[in-house]
């Protein structure tokens, strides 16, 4: 894992006085949309599909913020839509950056070059870009000529300012464990970013892509192929040890989508940002009026396949916590990935 030390440290420190305080459901991180509207019409996401009026809103920045702070998480992934089209999106950021939290600005790097001189470099602060595949697999995957270029070049330069950049890459059943391994070569060792999430792709409901999400047994499959010969060690992962188990199929858990809240233009989100079962305008609601209990593989129906870092991450986080094994096998990682 090659979450920075300070951030590492930051984490552990507010997941304990959560044990201390004896709370049971807490954010880990906010996923903020400040806005639905988007530059692509890429075929595994659904938000472009709201309606032309709900594209044109942006989120007020007082709002934005106050939902971050209402909820008390430490850390803060932007998305949306394409978050560098709202007009305040840089203000958002720094007022996040001022109070402490660590932010990744998710993106699919269109506008980033465009936009980066209203951002300052901060260990608070990170560029998160979309990178699915080599250049043709990911043009393909979002459905335009060029993305893949841009992005790249994206990267180059705001790592030649200072900024720290992450990627995250969703993987499709028509990944194999090649292409995952070309990709993430890529970005680990050519461009040579500061950390990669990676996720397999959940049937996400209003995308217009339909066919081509994992199930549980090709994502086991698929992961635990990518990773064999040493490969998962040597990748700069933006995961705890034990969610990388769980993607291999040697470690199983239940979801805790209530540690990584949606929050949108409509309100917090339950239960999680791929289903959507009804808005409440408070955390406080969100945690108290949702029977979580319902939620899950072997609950839900909609849960069957999901094996998304939105619901089972925050398990392996906290599973770690709780174990002094785990919590030296992560901090070892940690270590090496910032020596790395």
């Amino acid at each position: 894992m090659a979450m920075p030390l300070r951030q590492s440290i930051k984490v552990a420190t507010y997941l304990a006085e959560q044990k201390l305080r004896k709370r049971d459901k807490f954010p880990l991180i906010v996923e903020l949309e400040p806005l639905f509207a988007c530059n692509l019409k890429c075929e595994g996401c659904g938000k472009i599909q709201h309606p032309a009026g709900v594209l044109k809103q942006r989120m007020p920045v007082a709002q934005a913020v106050g939902a971050v702070l209402e909820s008390g998480a430490p850390m803060v992934s932007i998305a949306g839509g394409e978050p560098l089209m709202h007009p305040q999106i840089d203000e958002i950021v720094r007022q996040l950056v001022a109070r402490k939290k660590y932010v990744f600005l998710c993106t699919n790097a269109m506008l980033m070059r465009k936009k980066m001189d209203k951002f300052t470099p901060s260990p608070y602060f990170a560029f998160a870009v979309h990178i699915d595949g080599m250049r043709e697999r990911h043009d393909e995957s979002v459905a335009k000529e060029g993305v893949f270029d841009e992005a790249v070049e994206a990267i180059k330069e705001a790592k030649r300012r200072g900024f720290r950049v992450t990627t995250n890459s969703t993987f499709f059943n028509t990944d194999t464990p090649q292409t995952i391994i070309e990709v993430l070569n890529f970005l680990n060792d050519d461009l040579q970013v500061d950390e990669m999430m990676l996720s397999p792709a959940y049937a996400y409901e209003k995308a217009p892509d339909q066919e081509h999400f994992l199930g549980v047994e090709q994502t086991r499959e698929l992961f635990r192929k990518a990773f064999a010969g040493g490969n998962r060690r040597r990748w700069r992962l933006n995961h705890s040890p034990l969610f990388l188990d769980f993607l291999e199929g040697k470690a199983d858990f239940p979801c805790t989508a209530w540690a990584i809240p949606n929050y949108s233009l409509f309100g917090w989100q339950r239960p999680c940002y791929l289903m959507s079962d009804g808005y409440v305008p408070t955390y406080r609601e969100l945690i108290e009026e949702t029977d979580w209990d319902k939620y899950g593989r072997g609950k839900d129906p909609r849960c069957a396949n999901c094996m998304a870092h939105c619901g089972y991450e925050p398990t392996a986080v906290l599973a770690t916590m709780g174990s002094l094994k785990e919590s030296l096998r992560a901090a070892r990682e940690t270590v090496s990935g910032n020596r790395g």
